[in-house]
């Protein structure tokens, strides 16, 4: 349910006038799920809802679909021509200099930039002053409503279990037959989501040795594809519940196909979980502190670690990323590198830690998965955090 209340709270506490939604054929959804509106909702006409700090907020529909906004406070303004639209919003706006929007300078955060740039000229014609929505977006929509939450709780039992299954059908596959395609793997975790009525977005990653060196590898596309004994595996997973508004879960866990691994293996997963311990602790004493963290001090904290022992350039993607309803969530990311998080770190969200080296014959990713629960307390989901390679035949 929408609350017109918290938003208003919210808008003065970050010093805004108002918060401009905005959307035209869906796209805006950051806006849509913010106004409640249903999953299948469909429009074909511009519509825009002003919510002032203080007082009535507006509706501002298209004569045909004037409907579109009625589960919402506030009055409605219809408009026909062009012009009518551009003086609707005028006059809503009227009076405020600070006013949120779903954009972001620069393109520099595009998670949240997601108006076009002639509706933002517009409303910066009428005086205003247009900034990131980016905050109001982690507290309306990237929060956990306890249903989600649960969803998740429940999702994580099935993806911590799909890593047992996968060592174990490596370990018998090796043992019986010698080898086991990476394909055959990602097979049997696919099947043991069907079987436990979950969903994703694209199947996980299988990438032995070299192949687990890139981080978005297809698996059963490399150049070797066959796991056998004295071999590295990396495994990433990720999937949710079949159900509307379920929440994913996301993690990254490696193995190897032997009795006693490799040091070479050990060092580097060691300074891998290292990091991810770094980034855990940090926000752990902010929270603990009652001080403020935004995604970039994350980012820099984890990556230190990374770049102290020499493999900076092996880690190439951001820290972590928010997480939802989908995968790749619409809240803070733990990101310095691909763009400067400036977005607050906020209770009821959800959130994964990931740091990776990558190199030419393997590759080590540790992710795990972080919920702050409205008290301050940082909880890693996922079963236990992984402190060492798993030796597959041992």
């Amino acid at each position: 349910m929408f609350d017109l209340n918290a938003v208003q709270d919210a808008l003065k506490q970050f010093g805004f006038d108002g918060w401009l939604l905005y959307d035209f054929r869906g796209s805006n959804v950051l806006a849509q799920r913010v106004l409640h509106l249903a999953d299948d909702f469909v429009s074909s006409r511009r519509f825009l809802y002003f919510i002032p700090a203080s007082g009535e907020p507006t509706k501002i529909v298209h004569r045909i679909e004037n409907d579109v906004l009625d589960h919402l406070p506030g009055s409605k303004a219809i408009y026909l021509k062009w012009q009518e639209l551009e003086a609707a919003i005028q006059t809503a706006v009227s009076g405020s200099s600070k006013l949120a929007m779903e954009y972001s300078p620069r393109n520099g955060n595009p998670y949240i930039s997601r108006v076009d740039a002639g509706t933002v000229e517009l409303v910066k014609s009428f005086g205003c002053d247009v900034q990131p929505s980016g905050d109001l977006i982690s507290l309306f929509e990237a929060t956990l409503t306890p249903e989600q939450l649960q969803s998740h709780y429940d999702v994580t039992k099935h993806t911590t279990a799909a890593f047992d299954l996968a060592w174990n059908y490596i370990a018998e596959q090796i043992r019986t037959v010698g080898s086991v395609e990476e394909l055959d793997v990602q097979s049997q975790i696919m099947q043991h989501f069907a079987n436990n009525n979950m969903t994703t977005y694209h199947p996980p990653i299988v990438g032995v040795n070299g192949n687990g060196g890139n981080p978005h590898y297809e698996t059963g596309q490399g150049e070797i594809t066959t796991i056998r004994e004295g071999d590295f595996v990396l495994l990433d997973l990720w999937a949710k519940l079949d159900q509307p508004g379920a929440v994913y879960s996301d993690l990254t866990r490696t193995a190897y196909v032997g009795t006693e691994v490799p040091e070479k293996f050990v060092k580097v997963f060691n300074i891998v979980a290292a990091a991810r311990d770094a980034g855990i602790a940090i926000v752990e004493e902010a929270f603990a502190a009652k001080r403020p963290i935004q995604g970039w001090e994350v980012d820099d904290a984890v990556r230190k670690v990374i770049e102290d022992a020499g493999y900076g350039p092996q880690f190439c993607h951001r820290t972590g990323h928010s997480m939802g309803q989908e995968t790749h969530g619409n809240g803070t990311h733990m990101d310095n590198l691909e763009t400067h998080e400036t977005r607050l770190i906020l209770p009821n969200t959800l959130f994964t830690i990931e740091p990776g080296i990558y190199l030419d014959d393997f590759g080590v990713r540790s992710e795990i998965d972080i919920y702050i629960h409205p008290d301050g307390r940082v909880e890693v989901t996922g079963g236990p955090v992984q402190t060492e390679v798993v030796p597959l035949l041992a």
